[in-house]
């Protein structure tokens, strides 16, 4: 009586934990993800595409990217740390900047792509990378400033980094929702796609 009653309760566990997991990447998915979109963002980091009187990175893209599809704290690691690592190895002076501004810009993507407007996945994302957008203009525009300290330089590259955040911003829907990656984030993290 009492084993097969331990049995009925480990059955009930073991399904209630599988179902609860169900929809959720395991550990290994998600550091392996992880990983994968910091590399992506601090190889780009070390590439830009020269313009007159500057260069603009294509890092945001994999940024808003990957704040699209992971969750609020993998975001930070991919934006923040990876950008911070990335600077870190090709140009040292506002590794900290990056720090704070991108890491604050995948937390903000990723927060509103995942909690807002849940019905409408793609106008949420939409939201969220224009809101980043603002965030990465401001935060690298405040932080010249203080690195710098010349308000004039960095209004010379204010520019730059409203082109560099757009393209990061419409680039990274672009690759999301049109392109598939999506789609194959969830078949990869075996998560069920609601969209």
């Amino acid at each position: 009586m009492v084993s097969s009653m331990l049995r009925y309760v480990s059955q009930k566990v073991k399904r209630s934990v599988k179902n609860m997991n169900k929809h959720q990447p395991s550990a290994t998915i998600r550091i392996t993800l992880t990983a994968v979109f910091m590399a992506c963002n601090i190889a780009l980091a070390s590439y830009g595409i020269a313009v007159p009187g500057g260069h603009l990175y294509l890092c945001d893209v994999v940024i808003c990217l990957a704040a699209i599809l992971l969750n609020p704290f993998e975001a930070f690691v991919v934006g923040g740390i990876g950008s911070l690592i990335g600077d870190m190895i090709f140009y040292p002076l506002p590794m900290f900047v990056s720090l704070v501004t991108h890491g604050l810009q995948a937390v903000v993507i990723s927060l509103m792509s995942h909690y807002t407007l849940k019905d409408h996945p793609k106008v949420a994302s939409g939201i969220g990378v224009t809101i980043g957008a603002v965030i990465m203009v401001t935060g690298y525009t405040l932080g010249k400033i203080f690195v710098y300290s010349t308000f004039e330089y960095a209004m010379t590259k204010l520019p730059y980094e409203i082109a560099q955040a757009t393209l990061g911003a419409v680039l990274g829907m672009i690759l999301c929702w049109r392109c598939g990656i999506r789609k194959l984030y969830m078949r990869t993290a075996h998560v069920p796609d609601p969209a």
